[in-house]
């Protein structure tokens, strides 16, 4: 039994009605053989259950909202409460899919049962078939969820045993950055509840009120270490770092804390206007589509870049185009935030998030393809410095400087406010590694796997995130389409990104040595 974390509250507190915080997958199957039914899932997740906890832990809340919840197991189980099943009418094409897809994603969990679900859907042109299943972001992050989707998946069609552990997902892009890193010991990292609520044992009400009531006494004296902890990277956070003064008091605030590791200035930060950033609603539209592994890394190597680099290039170049169509360009960079993983080993077994943000500026106002290549390795080059030598703890500082039920009661209001007003950033791009092999779901090949994440108020109307597996990079777009009204043709603008960097004269320039100090390290 643990207690929810600041930052896994906070994706519970984020939900409104329009609003829901779930990351999910869309996996593309072919049903050879005709296993892929609903019966066999609904074995092969009874039998694979106890492989992820966050499939089988349900939410206990604190009366009131006077503290922040626990994470229990859920003794009534129940897999029809989870598992779904529904038939696409012909002709079962793409945009089909999306729509279907799109209107589930939207949808909030029930809170009475563990945080997920998962949808069979068939009749899918050429005989094929779709697993989308969605899980609350309080209980998973990118790289666990890919893990604990890997609980169910087998290395072949005939397999009975799960994926192994070191199988189910590659290294995070950054991980590199952070080789000795270890758990932070603040109120933050995921461990037990307070003693007043013992381990293995679901909270009572008499224990729950007591553990809320210390760390309502406690709270005052957390929060202001959390803030001297924030202040340390004030300016490498979003909005504060446009305040005046920003770096002197970053600087102070490190000095006060004993921390006198320099570190690298970033470039501004200041979020520009365009059409994503506003009050969101309810609805959502998607679009998923495929490029090659091999050609992103061709030019990720002819560049001297890496594959996280090309993939910020690609979506740059793909939001410039897009914007540009719509005579919404603006004159400053976008902002944009990549969430990186600092899941640490052993930690796979914990529910909640591990995750910071690293923010950087995007170059879509570079009109030149080779020049906002350079860019981009710039820029990322700057932003992962930055982030290898400073704690990756702000985002759970700042989810903290609030008592539990003030936060719960005034989240919403706060991201709707924001999106009006001072948007922190302009979208939010993520790349989760996998595995480079072919893997099965009850006997059907997946042939693609498409992540699809969260929207709200703040972080903006539009996410891009990316999953490799099996020698390709699968995209998933999620969109309100009142912040962006089509969706897939910012897929396709990633697409013609990807041809336009393929482009022999790109590649040549650079190893003409033209811009590689720019990029090195």
């Amino acid at each position: 039994m643990r207690q929810l974390t600041a930052l896994d509250a906070q994706f519970l507190n984020v939900e409104s009605a329009t609003t829901a915080a779930n990351v999910a997958g869309l996996a593309i199957l072919d049903p050879s053989k005709g296993r892929v039914t609903r019966d066999n899932l609904a074995a092969l997740l009874l039998e694979r259950l106890h492989l992820s906890p966050a499939l089988s832990l349900r939410l206990a809340e604190v009366p009131f909202g006077l503290d922040r919840p626990y994470w229990v197991p859920d003794t009534e189980f129940d897999i029809g409460n989870h598992l779904f099943e529904t038939t696409l009418l012909p002709p079962g094409g793409e945009r089909q899919l999306a729509e279907t897809v799109a209107a589930i994603h939207a949808r909030r969990l029930d809170r009475a049962h563990p945080l997920w679900e998962m949808h069979l859907i068939n009749g899918l042109a050429d005989g094929l078939a779709a697993v989308y299943t969605k899980v609350h972001h309080a209980a998973i992050d990118g790289v666990s969820g890919a893990e604990t989707l890997a609980t169910l998946l087998d290395l072949s069609p005939d397999a009975r045993d799960p994926l192994p552990a070191g199988c189910r997902s590659g290294r995070t892009p950054h991980q590199a950055n952070r080789p000795d890193q270890t758990p932070h010991e603040t109120d933050q990292t995921p461990g037990k509840a307070l003693d007043l609520v013992p381990e293995g044992q679901a909270p009572g009400l008499v224990g729950m009120l007591a553990a809320a009531a210390v760390q309502t006494a406690t709270h005052p004296m957390r929060a202001m270490r959390s803030v001297v902890k924030a202040a340390g990277d004030l300016d490498a956070i979003p909005l504060a770092s446009a305040l005046p003064g920003s770096r002197l008091i970053a600087r102070a605030a490190r000095f006060v804390v004993g921390d006198d590791t320099r570190r690298p200035e970033l470039p501004g930060l200041t979020v520009p206007r365009t059409p994503f950033n506003g009050p969101i609603s309810g609805r959502r539209h998607l679009s998923f589509g495929s490029v090659s592994l091999k050609d992103v890394k061709s030019v990720a190597k002819a560049n001297g870049m890496s594959v996280n680099d090309i993939v910020m290039a690609l979506c740059t170049s793909a939001l410039r185009s897009w914007l540009e169509e719509r005579n919404a360009l603006p004159d400053e960079p976008l902002v944009v935030a990549v969430p990186v993983a600092v899941r640490t080993a052993g930690a796979g077994e914990t529910v909640g998030n591990q995750i910071s943000a690293m923010i950087a500026p995007m170059p879509t106002n570079v009109a030149d393809p080779v020049r906002r290549l350079r860019a981009v390795g710039a820029t990322m080059s700057a932003a992962k410095r930055r982030f290898a030598l400073a704690p990756p703890t702000w985002v759970n500082e700042l989810c903290s400087l609030l008592p539990a039920p003030i936060t719960s009661l005034a989240t919403p209001a706060i991201f709707r406010l924001a999106s009006v007003t001072f948007p922190p950033i302009n979208l939010i791009i993520s790349n989760v590694p996998g595995p480079q092999f072919p893997l099965y779901l009850c006997g059907g090949r997946v042939l693609s796997y498409y992540p699809l994440s969260v929207l709200t108020d703040m972080s903006g109307g539009v996410n891009i995130t990316c999953f490799s597996y099996d020698g390709m990079l699968d995209f998933g777009v999620v969109a309100c389409p009142e912040r962006m009204d089509d969706v897939w043709g910012l897929l396709s603008h990633l697409e013609t990104a990807l041809d336009e960097l393929s482009d022999e004269r790109v590649g040549d320039e650079f190893r003409d040595r033209v811009g590689i100090d720019l990029v090195a390290g």
